[in-house]
């Protein structure tokens, strides 16, 4: 059985349904803090399982029988590394033959804030002697297309990357590279290391021109330095923490850690990657 946490999530759910294309929902695992959360799945036959990342106990259960497990990274950041490493080692104790982690675009090197506890559970499962493959996935299309509201408002899009580019894809494409590893043979993929990105970058500049041109409204690149950034997003409500992680992302861009050309993803997909310009086109 395939099994795949933090199932009700974004991302999760996109995995699961590109599972679900590629073999049965008896084989399918669906592991949740909240089963009710997912009842429709239940329904088509996946297997749903209670499991809690705040509770690792709970994993020594929902993993029986589990021989292919996808770690979906957690979104508590600062608390993912003892969450990871929980889950890990439940793997390890339940015999599980093969796992694969949603990681960041070359989180080995990348100085980004988001990379430090990637780069922290890809060690531990390193460490593990689990076959394993790390996913390194790059920008979701929705980080932007998601976020059009105060753009279409204000008429900027905002931020401290200057002429950096972002090669970012769907989180449908992620998701149905996880499908393509996860059920291909523990031999073809145990060792990959997958840096996965979209085919077209772009810049900040071109995002706005695209919103603008799809929406019919004005919209322009405003970009100011770290400190500007942080403050407008913290003014606009967004945490403190939350801001500093979003302009260390937003300035790093600026220094390639975004943009990644190898079209490894559309490869393993076996089609093109969603454009930046069909997320916002759906979106609106």
């Amino acid at each position: 059985m395939i099994a795949v946490t933090g199932a009700s999530g974004h991302l999760g759910r996109l995995v699961i349904k590109a599972l679900l294309a590629k073999t049965e929902a008896s084989e399918i695992v669906a592991l949740v803090r909240n089963p009710e959360t997912v009842s429709d799945l239940a329904a088509q036959g996946v297997n749903v399982r209670k499991a809690d990342y705040d509770q690792p106990e709970s994993y020594g259960e929902a993993l029986k029988g589990v021989e292919k497990l996808l770690l979906i990274s957690g979104s508590a950041v600062g608390q993912r590394v003892p969450q990871h490493k929980a889950v890990i080692e439940a793997a390890k104790a339940n015999g599980v033959k093969f796992m694969a982690y949603t990681s960041i675009l070359r989180a080995d090197q990348s100085p980004m804030l988001l990379a430090e506890e990637h780069a922290a559970t890809e060690a531990i499962l390193n460490a593990s002697s689990i076959p394993h493959a790390l996913l390194r996935n790059g920008w979701y299309n929705e980080n932007y297309s998601e976020n059009l509201a105060p753009v279409l408002e204000t008429g900027a899009v905002i931020g401290c990357s200057g002429e950096g580019r972002v090669a970012s894809a769907s989180r449908a494409d992620y998701a149905e590279a996880a499908a393509v590893v996860l059920t291909s043979s523990v031999e073809e993929q145990a060792g990959k290391i997958y840096e996965l990105a979209g085919d077209e970058a772009f810049t900040m500049s071109a995002l706005a021109a695209k919103v603008a041109t799809l929406s019919g409204k004005k919209a322009a690149y405003m970009d100011m330095s770290k400190e500007d950034y942080i403050a407008a997003l913290t003014g606009a409500g967004v945490p403190e923490g939350f801001a500093q992680v979003l302009a260390d992302s937003s300035a790093n861009a600026a220094g390639g850690w975004l943009e990644d050309n190898s079209k490894t993803l559309s490869a393993l997909i076996g089609r093109p990657t969603t454009t930046i310009a069909e997320s916002i086109k759906s979106a609106l």
